[in-house]
């Protein structure tokens, strides 16, 4: 039986602990994971394919250095969907991780284009969107840290996400 997985990167604590202060209001998903940058949404796979995935992941991991992150304003994604989020400056290396990861792993393309974000609210009707995301977005969001590890999580029956392995960044 195939396993939901992503890959995410998950910020800081403090990071997220400003992404919470949103979310517990706006986001219905967000005692079913914490705060986080996906780079790889939702796939399916075997036990079999994950072994072998790990192995590609670690090789990926070594590849790429530690960079930064910069999260620097309250963003939406409408009129493609009502998900209000946290914009991550696009960044070479974090671009070239996600190619590097997503060419790796088969399935469907992504849905959307790479993005980076911290979602902070979703699944909100039309009206509480533009209520939100018009009180949110002049809050000022300057924010910047080291990320030097990603995430393979899987999702388990109740609908939550869970560690499955960790990558560090560069060599070991």
């Amino acid at each position: 039986m195939n396993t939901n997985y992503g890959i995410v990167i998950f910020p800081s604590k403090k990071l997220q602990d400003l992404a919470n202060s949103y979310r517990k209001r706006y986001d219905p998903h967000y005692a079913l994971i914490p705060p986080h940058v996906t780079l790889r949404s939702l796939f399916e796979a075997s036990e079999e394919e994950i072994k072998q995935l790990t192995e590609t992941l670690h090789g990926i991991a070594k590849k790429h250095e530690p960079f930064h992150i910069n999260a620097t304003k309250i963003s939406s994604f409408q009129p493609v969907n009502n998900v209000i989020y946290f914009k991550i400056e696009p960044s070479a290396q974090l671009e070239e991780l996600h190619i590097e990861l997503n060419d790796h792993i088969s399935g469907d393309t992504p849905e959307y284009n790479f993005v980076p974000h911290i979602t902070i609210g979703q699944k909100l009707s039309n009206d509480e969107h533009s209520d939100v995301y018009g009180s949110l977005r002049m809050q000022p969001v300057n924010h910047e840290e080291v990320v030097d590890r990603f995430h393979l999580l899987y999702q388990l029956e109740n609908g939550s996400w869970t560690v499955y392995e960790t990558f560090r960044l560069g060599k070991e």
